[in-house]
């Protein structure tokens, strides 16, 4: 791949996050379906490894791996995303590069030979709706029991993710006000903030 092509898939990943209990669902569901574009929400079940590689640096370098399950002949997709940029303290969401690739099917062969090693991997399964340029999905993360087996899974929590986000060309933090606009739309059902991922470590 040219730098010219990779440069075409790095872009900036705005996104927020909540969660929703499960017996709120069906309620958020219809909510989005009034908010969100006239069109049926897409269902989603995908496969995420998550490999770190190692190195002189404090912390290691990520990168993840995701397939679709229900969906024969999908390409593995391999992303990357960069550091949170420090930016306005007041945007409301959490703003970095990204780099997104659809990749051929001995993707995680080829991680491993570079010297990555798998680090975690789940089962996410939900609904994705789409409004303009923003993308919101809804899901459920499960626990892989046997590792490598997809058919082995339980649900980690009684809760279902909500995750706003868009991916823009870096400078455009009018999308910002945007996202908050929406996300504010969604209250009282769920309160989409932006997470510090430094409280997650």
């Amino acid at each position: 791949m040219t730098r010219n092509e990779m440069e075409a898939w790095t872009h900036c990943a705005f996104a927020s996050s909540g969660s929703v209990l499960d017996h709120s669902l069906e309620s958020l569901i219809h909510r989005l379906r009034g908010l969100c574009d006239n069109m049926e929400p897409e269902t989603f079940l995908d496969h995420e490894m998550v490999f770190l590689l190692k190195g002189q640096q404090a912390s290691p370098f990520v990168l993840r791996a995701r397939r679709s399950m229900d969906r024969a002949g999908a390409p593995w997709h391999l992303r990357y995303l960069g550091q949170p940029e420090m930016g306005d303290k007041n945007r409301h969401a959490l703003v970095r590069n990204c780099v997104d690739i659809a990749t051929s099917e001995n993707l995680t062969d080829f991680l491993m030979e570079m010297g990555f090693r798998m680090d975690h991997e789940f089962v996410a399964k939900g609904h994705l709706f789409r409004k303009g340029i923003m993308k919101i999905v809804v899901y459920k993360i499960f626990r892989i029991l046997v590792p490598g087996n997809t058919d082995s899974t339980e649900a980690l929590s009684l809760s279902y993710l909500v995750e706003l986000s868009v991916v823009a060309p870096a400078g455009q933090d009018m999308v910002s006000d945007d996202m908050r606009n929406f996300a504010e739309q969604l209250k009282p059902l769920v309160h989409l903030e932006k997470i510090d991922p430094k409280r997650l470590m």
